[in-house]
């Protein structure tokens, strides 16, 4: 670290998260001391400045909510809406600033040592690349299928083959071995109970902040517990259940905060692996390997080593960066050479595609229906959710001119379509016998989730966006018809009648849920929706 005049007070400061988080916030509110407001820009603090404001966005947000839960006088609320505002943007502003910091970082590491047409076929080329690799290692000796992705763990390799394999401590140990549900519950431990300082170790930090998400997710969930329970008493009465909102809360901010630093370190971690790969004795053979690898490609590739040659000799005819090495010209050469492979190619599996330029299947306006028997029934079912909470409504109508809403806890907004989806599809179940029942979605990917249930007959299928019990269960209860049931994307927000009234109701039900409308105007505000809509109100789904 820099030697500065503050050098103390930003040791101090980075091991006291407290203090941090006060000077943070006394600097946003302009009334921080001089020389602690020059502490901060040091570039050791970038990255704790993060963790702290991220705590500092949560806390001030549940502010906000049991404000307005609790009736607060308006000019209160006002204050705490502003100071909320303030904070949300002195987050934004410390993550640019660590971007910043971190994209300096980078260019100050020396340039990459893989000659350009390396970098190259090995981009453009993945696929035959990798297996070429795979043979060289094992031709060394490695055992068979180690490392399994070449490319992605040869970093993690020369790491460990220099740091040598050592014992792992009894509490590390269990860490590692323990299945993911397991691991979950030991961060939510750690948030809500006692911090873990074996998460900080290096055989975990990468699972720690693989799984921050999902723990994240189920702080929110506890979140929305409590602001259902809050919203549904009178306000009189809240006292116990607002108390419970701020338990909540004050648990997804250490959430937050610890989410941060498992990416500080996982992000360090990531770095001293590249530097040992980079001037180790393990880098050195790795790059050995990877130079045999090329020769091995261009032996049984020999069109494509062609190609790689052509473009790379024509393109370092023009480039400034010739000099050192063209360090970041391979990528645009991959993207010329994945243009012009033969129709039916497809060299990189999709890697690195968005998801919804893979799939063509969801690029038409409406969905298809022209192949469904006439006594088949269609709805469309949609969902909104908020931000800090598990919270979130959905609503369906249907052509026969029925429609739902409910509520229901879900830990993203594609898990709250599922949920949707599920409603308006078992309700129809219900009141239709034998008819198939279809039903479209805008979310990709609800639409996805639900679909590879329906085909496997295994809601687990759908595990990866049902993170929560509720969904799980519907997706359970739907799977038993999967074969009177599809679901199928439709394009939002583009006009379509029963689209605009899943979504009208979708909001109605996230604003009665969370205590957005007074519970004397529900009947009159779902009425006068209906009425917008020029429907009567029908049979609503409870299966949420």
């Amino acid at each position: 670290m820099t030697i500065t005049p503050h050098t103390e007070l930003i040791r101090r400061l980075a091991d006291d998260f407290t203090a941090l988080q006060d000077a943070v916030l006394a600097d946003m509110n302009g009334v921080c001391a001089p020389e602690i407001a020059a502490a901060l820009q040091d570039e050791a603090l970038v990255g704790p400045v993060t963790v702290v404001l991220a705590h500092a966005d949560v806390l001030t947000r549940g502010a906000v909510r049991q404000a307005e839960l609790s009736s607060q006088p308006p000019d209160r609320l006002r204050r705490l809406r502003a100071h909320a505002r303030r904070v949300r943007r002195a987050r934004s502003q410390a993550e640019a600033r660590y971007k910043k910091e971190r994209a300096l970082q980078v260019g100050r590491r020396p340039r990459p040592a893989d000659p350009l047409e390396l970098r190259v076929a090995r981009a453009a080329f993945r696929q035959a690349y990798d297996e070429s690799l795979r043979q060289e290692l094992r031709g060394r000796g490695l055992p068979d299928g180690t490392p399994q992705a070449p490319e992605g763990d040869l970093a993690r390799w020369a790491w460990e083959r220099e740091t040598g394999a050592r014992q792992l401590p009894a509490r590390v140990r269990e860490l590692c071995d323990c299945d993911d549900e397991a691991f979950v519950s030991a961060l939510l431990l750690d948030a809500r109970e006692e911090e873990n300082p074996h998460l900080q170790h290096e055989a975990v930090v990468e699972r720690w902040a693989r799984h921050t998400r999902t723990a994240l997710a189920w702080g929110r969930y506890a979140i929305g517990q409590a602001e259902r329970e809050a919203a549904a008493c009178a306000p009189a009465v809240r006292r116990a259940p607002l108390e419970a909102l701020d338990d909540a809360y004050q648990d997804a901010a250490v959430l937050a905060a610890r989410c941060r630093e498992a990416q500080l370190r996982a992000t360090a971690l990531h770095d001293r692996m590249q530097a040992a790969l980079a001037a180790g004795p393990g880098g050195q053979l790795v790059g050995e390997c990877r130079a045999a690898a090329l020769a091995r490609f261009a032996e049984a590739q020999p069109e494509a080593w062609h190609r790689v040659r052509e473009v790379t000799t024509r393109h370092r005819a023009e480039c400034p960066e010739q000099t050192e090495g063209c360090p970041h010209c391979h990528r645009a050469l991959a993207a010329v050479l994945a243009d012009s492979l033969p129709d039916g190619t497809d060299e990189d599996d999709d890697a690195g595609r968005p998801e919804e330029d893979v799939d063509v299947t969801y690029g038409d306006r409406y969905a298809l229906l022209t192949d469904l028997p006439d006594s088949a029934v269609v709805a469309v079912a949609d969902a909104a959710a908020g931000d800090d909470s598990a919270l979130c409504g959905y609503g369906w109508a249907a052509e026969d001119g029925t429609t739902g809403r409910g509520d229901c806890l879900a830990s993203s907004s594609g898990e709250a379509e599922v949920i949707g989806i599920c409603a308006a599809a078992l309700s129809l179940l219900d009141h239709h016998e034998d008819a198939p029942v279809v039903v479209l979605c805008d979310s990709v990917q609800a639409v996805k989730a639900v679909d590879a249930a329906l085909t496997a007959g295994d809601a687990e299928a759908a595990r990866r966006v049902c993170v929560f019990p509720e969904s799980r269960e519907l997706m359970h209860r739907l799977v038993r018809h999967r074969h009177r049931v599809q679901v199928r994307w439709l394009k939002g927000h583009v006009g379509h009648e029963l689209n605009e009234a899943a979504d009208a109701l979708a909001r109605f039900a996230f604003r009665r849920v969370t205590g957005r409308i007074p519970s004397g105007a529900v009947r009159r505000e779902e009425a006068r929706i209906l009425r917008s809509l020029g429907r009567e109100p029908g049979p609503l789904s409870a299966a949420a």
